[in-house]
């Protein structure tokens, strides 16, 4: 088979799974690992797709499917997957703000089918059509500068109104994450002004959206990467580990007091600079602070 051709069916293999493996490529073309290493080298400078370990990845792309309409019907598999996990987050008497997503809409639905005690702030037309139905959900709807593209309000009053709250957690959609620069984007201005406001209003905020959101940039950076309390996709961890080329996950695993993971935070930091594998670094958290990080769910992958 010739280079090129070659090319042609890992770009296509890609666009269909979203990854692909060195050792997978190099075992199904009947060649050497380094060939297929040359292969995704000379791919990613002609920015068809971008390198990580162990494989390449999609390579990062602007879309605009800036219509709600648009966007409703991709990856529906995934969302309700994220949505699954958020709900999962939850419990009765929250207080909770769920902005302009189509993944917002399906941690609605989810909300309303397990008909969950909770009060449901929202800017998102579409949610607050779902609960014209009985339930023991309280919907409080957000006025402010209509989005028609958005289904849903924006704006300077918007932003007013989410600031006299302060939400037990909050979920916000996404249009890009790029982990290398620590930005998170959306399409609009607007938008993004509003869901700043939201993540600021919030005791937790977690990101919301698909994995191929990693690979995908939107035209405002609305927020950093430390402005959340996590990410939340269809992805397992081992998944997601892999994808991003991250030597090691960390993080808590259930709802912690602030001063309690400060403190673990400061010692984890500390002992990263003192060992050169994350080997040795795990042993040694288990070793000094186990009783510790089982208390307050800490763990490391």
């Amino acid at each position: 088979m010739s280079q090129k051709k070659r090319h042609q069916q890992i770009i296509t293999k890609l666009n269909i799974e979203g990854q692909v493996f060195v050792k997978e490529l190099a075992s199904s073309f009947g060649v050497t690992e380094d060939c297929i290493r040359k292969d995704l080298t000379l791919l990613e400078k002609a920015g068809k797709l971008k390198r990580v370990h162990g494989g390449a990845i999609n390579a990062r792309v602007n879309l605009h499917h800036t219509n709600v309409s648009q966007r409703v019907e991709l990856y529906s598999k995934e969302k309700k997957i994220i949505a699954s996990k958020a709900v999962n987050l939850l419990e009765e008497g929250y207080v909770i703000f769920l902005d302009i997503s189509t993944i917002n809409l399906e941690i609605a639905k989810l909300i309303f089918e397990k008909n969950i005690a909770v009060t449901i702030v929202t800017n998102m037309i579409d949610i607050m059509q779902l609960y014209r139905q009985n339930s023991t959900v309280r919907l409080i709807f957000l006025g402010g500068d209509f989005n028609q593209a958005r289904d849903g309000f924006v704006g300077a009053l918007t932003n007013h109104l989410i600031r006299k709250y302060r939400f037990d957690i909050s979920f916000i959609g996404v249009v890009g994450i790029d982990l290398e620069h620590n930005v998170v984007t959306t399409y609009e201005t607007n938008d993004g002004l509003t869901k700043k406001t939201a993540i600021n209003a919030s005791k937790r905020t977690y990101m919301v959206g698909e994995s191929v959101k990693l690979n995908q940039d939107g035209n405002y950076a609305y927020a950093t990467l430390d402005d959340f309390t996590g990410y939340i996709c269809e992805k397992e961890l081992e998944n997601f580990k892999t994808e991003t080329g991250a030597k090691c996950i960390s993080g808590y695993t259930k709802s912690v007091d602030g001063i309690l993971s400060a403190i673990n935070d400061i010692a984890y930091f500390d002992r990263i600079f003192n060992y050169a594998t994350m080997k040795g670094l795990t042993s040694a958290m288990d070793k000094l602070y186990s009783g510790h990080n089982d208390e307050l769910g800490f763990k490391i992958y």
